[in-house]
């Protein structure tokens, strides 16, 4: 497949409704937090992995969409399907020799796993399949506005064993915590190089599967613990050139995301109660914007 020929930068808007969007293994799995502002965080990993979910459902691992990066995968032997479809010997922690060979070895892993020629990956381990650059990059999604979390008890009726039925005399409730926010309003920004798609083979269908994935990521992702998550908004502005026209900075200002009404008001519990501002007018030459969901 042909490589995608211009850039690509976006705005991407979720939230989240009595949940927990990603918890701080580090903090008791507390909603992660930017200490000096209170901010919401989710880290470009937690999104990567629901990208990852995605594809792995619609694609069902289909030819050239296979995941690289799942749960439990022992990623020696991923890296042992590239030298066994091409018929090479591995060596312990050494590429071929032959420098057409451990390209060869790179580009198959690049072609066969979508993950790999998306997001990139170090594949330098005891079976060596070569490192790629991701032409998609993505950073910490922060909320609009400072969140709350609340710690919430829970209790359990069940039991695990007869004997711990047996101890508690009747009572089998065990109590316990989650964690969540009433409501957060999240903003993530994202990257898509032309040029390093040109390594990676990242193509314009490939591109078509992340933005299907970047607006219904969530649909298949439910869980209790994440409450109601949902994509609200996908902008994305597209250069004419492979290089670009424009620093992202810059692209990235026309998007203003604001209060319908005051902070007096209360705080915001529904998206309804943003408005989201795209100042076309100010957008450099050469570069277009389009607008999902």
């Amino acid at each position: 497949m042909t490589a995608i020929a211009h850039r690509y930068e976006f705005v991407y808007l979720f939230d989240v409704t009595n949940g927990n969007p990603n918890g701080d293994p580090d903090a008791g799995n507390l909603p992660r937090l930017d200490p000096e502002t209170n901010r919401g965080l989710v880290t470009d990993v937690a999104l990567k992995r629901k990208i990852r979910n995605f594809v792995t459902l619609d694609k069902e691992g289909g030819p050239g969409y296979a995941i690289y990066m799942q749960e439990k995968a022992i990623l020696n032997n991923q890296h042992k399907r590239a030298y066994d479809a091409l018929e090479i010997k591995p060596e312990d922690k050494k590429l071929p020799k032959d420098e057409a060979k451990a390209r060869e070895i790179t580009a198959w892993m690049c072609a066969n796993f979508f993950d790999v020629r998306t997001f990139g990956a170090v594949m330098t381990t005891g079976i060596n399949a070569g490192q790629v650059r991701g032409p998609v990059q993505l950073g910490f999604a922060t909320s609009v506005e400072p969140v709350l979390p609340l710690e919430i008890s829970i209790t359990r009726m069940a039991v695990t064993t007869e004997k711990e039925a047996e101890a508690q005399s009747g009572d089998n409730r065990t109590m316990g915590r989650k964690h969540i926010l009433p409501y957060g309003l999240y903003r993530a920004h994202g990257f898509v190089s032309a040029k390093l798609a040109e390594r990676s083979g990242f193509s314009d269908d490939d591109l078509r599967l992340l933005w299907r994935a970047l607006i219904n990521m969530f649909e298949h992702d439910r869980s209790a613990a994440r409450g109601e998550m949902a994509a609200r908004k996908l902008i994305v502005f597209e250069h004419d050139s492979a290089m670009g026209n424009a620093p992202a900075h810059v692209l990235f200002d026309t998007v203003e995301v604001e209060r319908v009404k005051s902070e007096d008001d209360g705080p915001a519990r529904s998206f309804a109660d943003y408005r989201v501002r795209i100042d076309a007018e100010a957008l450099p030459q050469g570069v277009s914007v389009r607008e999902y969901l």
